[in-house]
């Protein structure tokens, strides 16, 4: 989604330190813990069936502030951090959580200056906190087949950022087919794949990445993991991958009553790395004990077979809500352009 109105940016510094100003997103939380985002205007209001206001109330206030309304409403203003972006913005695939976002650029170690690719684009989520990594010095490529998604994205990204990142490079395609093209031999520091079958892309991954690069991927169920890391191994341009999942789960603290909470984010996805190895050595050997229930198993899969979202257990998502996603975020870019009242965004 390209936004010729939006030239220069200083990717959002400005917007997330000092007091409110015309432009800033503010995170709205009411005594009951309910949330609502607004987007600060001049001549922009409030209004809720139980509290209103006008954003001048807010302009000039520091972060932090309490504000009450006229009906004695308190709303705890702050601007909203990356997760909380992330959780509420416009949707069309399914985004990767923060919690799996921050293992991603820790343990795939993405550092400022770092020229990084990845695929599927899906929402943005993932692209936001490489991109924060990677700093304007960095360089990211992000690969999406589907052109929809990838606007989507462009959106929710350019809405964060205050206007296109300029580390950021999207192109809509297949991976491989743009790895061919446009990417030179061990070129590339780090590449993040968040689809349905990373490993078909094996190949050009070893291509592009450096020596001691890292490659990371995101898959969803543990047949695309065994697959995954069988396919690794055979190709013998990696190191040993390694494989786990996270589960984050809130605590409730109320006076003595301290304890785990009822819900939990449990299992989103899992995550593979491993390192490429120098161009012409093999990985050394490691000693495993055989599995009977395993052997004549591994690495035999059906080739015919198309994996899908649901072939994997995953819900499909419908053109309608993806029209209906591009929809939002296109207002939502318009209404940043102009600078017109956004009343409540999520």
């Amino acid at each position: 989604m390209q936004n010729e109105n939006v030239t220069s940016i200083d990717l959002g510094q400005a917007g997330r330190r000092g007091p409110f100003i015309p432009g800033d997103r503010v995170q709205l939380t009411d005594s009951k813990g309910r949330m609502h985002t607004i987007l600060l205007s001049e001549d922009g209001f409030f209004n809720t069936h139980k509290a209103s206001f006008r954003h001048t109330e807010l302009l000039g206030q520091p972060e932090g502030t309490v504000l009450t309304t006229r009906e004695g409403a308190t709303f705890l203003c702050l601007r909203p951090l990356l997760s909380d972006y992330v959780l509420s913005m416009p949707r069309g695939a399914a985004v990767v959580y923060p919690k799996d976002a921050a293992q991603i650029v820790q343990y795939a170690d993405i550092f400022p200056g770092a020229r990084v690719i990845e695929a599927g684009v899906g929402s943005g989520a993932l692209s936001l906190s490489l991109l924060s990594a990677v700093g304007e010095t960095g360089h990211l490529l992000s690969v999406e087949r589907r052109e929809d998604f990838a606007e989507i994205a462009q959106g929710n990204v350019d809405l964060w950022f205050g206007g296109r990142h300029p580390a950021w490079e999207v192109r809509v395609g297949d991976l491989a087919d743009v790895l061919e093209v446009q990417v030179d031999s061990h070129s590339v520091d780090r590449v993040v794949l968040d689809m349905l079958a990373p490993w078909e892309n094996l190949e050009q991954v070893a291509r592009v990445l450096v020596p001691g690069g890292v490659f990371i991927c995101y898959v969803a169920t543990v047949t695309q993991l065994s697959r995954l890391a069988e396919d690794i191994r055979k190709t013998e341009n990696f190191t040993e991958p390694k494989a786990w999942e996270s589960m984050e789960r809130g605590w409730h603290l109320e006076g003595l009553a301290v304890r785990p909470d009822h819900r939990m984010v449990a299992h989103t996805g899992f995550l593979l790395t491993c390192r490429r190895m120098a161009r012409g050595v093999t990985p050394p050997p490691v000693s495993r004990r055989p599995a009977k229930e395993a052997q004549g198993l591994a690495g035999q899969w059906d080739e015919t077979e198309e994996w899908s979202i649901e072939s994997v257990g995953q819900r499909p998502i419908s053109d309608k809500k993806v029209r209906k996603v591009k929809r939002d975020v296109e207002a939502k870019v318009r209404r940043w352009v102009s600078n017109e009242t956004c009343e409540d965004e999520g």
